[in-house]
């Protein structure tokens, strides 16, 4: 591994990318998560032991790394602290000397979560963007607005509670009169997060000045995103979206660092495409083929439980998130799921205005507009789970990813063939 590495994923995420950081954490000594919030789920299989993790970073399960959560997440320190629990109560010993919250990270306050909430519940039909309510949009809006609850705050108790009152000034102007629910009292919110806030107290830290003195030290940096470079605020399928940058230039605007500590980018993809909640998906397959992914790769949200839609793998996506991310490598997970299907099909290009097109529309609902044009290929019966080599692969499954190599130039570097740690292929 070169010495510092961005992991994004190329797709709506659930791509498998807490694995794949998992992985290339043997080879890194920080690992500095830089956006999203509890809205994503890593699940990480070590043995026999399943773990899913929402907002440290996944190498805190290796002994010794110095694990980070930059300035670009909004965390809830509820949420925070209970991800403690958890991973203590399952035999990891996490101390502020192995994770460390910047003092810039904003906060996720219960006035965020049940704003959320109330306008997915306000929305209908196709206006629903399927978020999870957990509050992170909202969050990232009171930042914007300058009225955010920053981590730091929480060491000047009288100051954050002027704060809290500050951002329920408006909020409780719609909490009452738009969405007709009682208002939040400053006291009745600090009662809810004091005792959250004063654990997550020693977590605090100069993220950034960490990264620094990591970098003067020569160790190495592995920068880790959440979600996938299509649910990008900017540049994903608005309004069908998350609320934070997802590509990989905000690993250094996240985190604290400088565009010249961003050495490698990996983007981790599915051999397929899967999506959560609404949104366009052109290579989306609602026959008992896509069941059959659906179920073989058990298509659940690790967060929230929710169904993934299923579908061909959408090259014109990947080639789009290669540009955005400036991706120098390919991390395919889930080429197992794959596995008895005798016929597959990469969607290379999309028919748009009666016009073949290499890359996704720029206008909002464009990708509605478009029809997959798809290139078949064989598949193969064979059981790829145990596979360690390259040359002990089935050639149709070969064939596979040097297609996606040629569509992309990309190279494809690591192929996952189950979930756990052993169960990867290391082409590079």
């Amino acid at each position: 591994m070169s010495k510092n590495c961005v992991v994004i994923g190329a797709q709506w995420g659930d791509e498998g990318k807490g694995k794949i950081v998992d992985l290339l954490t043997e080879q890194a000594d920080v690992i500095a998560r830089f956006q999203g919030g509890n809205n994503a789920g890593h699940t990480l299989v070590v043995g026999d032991q399943k773990v899913i993790l929402h907002l440290i970073p996944s190498g805190v399960l290796h002994p010794g790394k110095k694990c980070l959560i930059g300035n670009g997440v909004v965390l809830d320190p509820e949420v925070f602290c209970k991800e403690l629990d958890h991973l203590m109560e399952s035999g990891v010993n996490v101390g502020p000397e192995d994770v460390r919250i910047s003092n810039k990270t904003h906060l996720i306050m219960p006035y965020h979560r049940e704003m959320d909430k109330l306008r997915e519940m306000k929305k209908s039909g196709k206006d629903k963007i399927g978020t999870t309510g957990r509050g992170i949009g909202p969050a990232y809006e009171d930042k914007v607005a300058r009225v955010g609850i920053r981590a730091c705050d929480i060491l000047d108790p009288d100051f954050m509670q002027y704060k809290i009152e500050k951002a329920l000034t408006e909020k409780n102007v719609l909490f009452q009169h738009y969405f007709g629910t009682e208002t939040m009292s400053r006291e009745q919110v600090w009662e809810q997060v004091r005792y959250w806030a004063e654990r997550i107290r020693p977590y605090l830290s100069d993220v950034s000045g960490e990264i620094q003195q990591a970098r003067n030290e020569g160790k190495s940096i592995l920068y880790e995103g959440a979600q996938g470079v299509h649910l990008d605020i900017d540049h994903g399928t608005y309004p069908f979206v998350t609320s934070s940058n997802t590509v990989a230039a905000n690993a250094s605007t996240g985190s604290g660092s400088g565009l010249d500590m961003l050495d490698r980018v990996v983007a981790v993809v599915k051999a397929y495409t899967t999506r959560v909640g609404s949104g366009p998906f052109p290579a989306e397959l609602s026959s008992e083929v896509g069941r059959h992914i659906q179920e073989k790769g058990d298509e659940f949200g690790a967060t929230t439980g929710r169904e993934r839609r299923c579908g061909w793998l959408d090259l014109v996506m990947l080639r789009e998130s290669v540009r955005l991310s400036g991706a120098s490598e390919i991390a395919l997970t889930k080429l197992d799921v794959l596995s008895g299907l005798e016929q597959l099909h990469l969607c290379t290009a999309y028919m748009y205005n009666q016009e073949e097109i290499k890359y996704p529309p720029q206008i909002e609902n464009g990708l509605e507009a478009v029809e997959p044009v798809y290139k078949s290929l064989d598949g193969w019966s064979e059981d790829v789970s145990k596979v360690q080599k390259w040359e002990d692969l089935p050639l149709a499954a070969k064939n596979y990813l040097q297609a996606i190599e040629e569509e992309t130039g990309v190279k494809v570097s690591i192929v996952s063939v189950g979930p756990d740690r052993e169960s990867t292929l290391r082409l590079d």
